[in-house]
């Protein structure tokens, strides 16, 4: 599997674009202009599956509605929580972006549990203390995670949003990323990629 990263948006956000025997997966499209979005679309020559959503924070969406002109193709979620995807349109107000909601609403993402869709094949964990409704992406035979704004190198999500909380973000890192294998490449929402093993070490927020 190919993994390609698009650093997009006023939030320097990563989108991701998977590759696999000729078919992919977005993940997370946070592009915010025409230029953002050709840039990932020439890159893309096979079959789009689907886009998969670790959250539902603007950061982390406002690519959809780009996406979904061009491609009929589903959108997964979590479905614990979704106050963050109804109310899309206030969250982009907040940040001075001018877009409305998206009028359909995304297909089930499991909270655990492994998962298929086309070609690829993840387990879903499930990782909330950022937002409510965030799953982190473990591709075990690539021996990697999407780990969304869960964890990043050396740092973690914020928690001073809807929902958020410190205490139960910490133990989602510690019970689902931390015992993870520690050579597992950590792809994070925002900034470099990282190991578990590098963060198990390093990371001063969770030790």
């Amino acid at each position: 599997m190919e993994i390609q990263k698009f650093e997009v948006g006023p939030f320097l956000e990563n989108t991701y674009l998977l590759t696999k025997n000729g078919q992919h997966l977005i993940i997370d499209p946070g592009f915010s202009n025409e230029t953002e979005y050709q840039r990932l679309k020439e890159q893309m020559n096979g079959e789009l599956k689907a886009v998969v959503l670790t959250h539902a924070h603007v950061d982390h969406v406002l690519g959809i509605s780009r996406l979904r002109n061009d491609f009929d193709v589903p959108v997964y979620l979590c479905s614990e929580d979704r106050f963050l995807w109804g109310n899309f349109g206030s969250q982009a107000q907040m940040f001075g972006i001018s877009q409305t909601g998206f009028g359909f609403e995304p297909d089930d993402l499991p909270n655990e549990g492994s998962f298929s869709i086309g070609d690829f094949e993840f387990d879903c964990l499930y990782t909330p203390g950022h937002s409510p409704d965030h799953i982190s992406l473990y591709f075990r035979d690539e021996e990697l995670v999407i780990a969304g704004d869960a964890l990043f190198k050396e740092s973690i999500g914020r928690t001073d949003l809807y929902k958020g909380n410190f205490e139960l973000l910490a133990k989602s890192i510690k019970e689902k990323l931390y015992t993870l294998p520690e050579n597992t490449t950590v792809f994070p929402g925002h900034g470099p990629e990282t190991t578990i093993a590098h963060e198990k070490q390093h990371n001063p927020f969770v030790k």
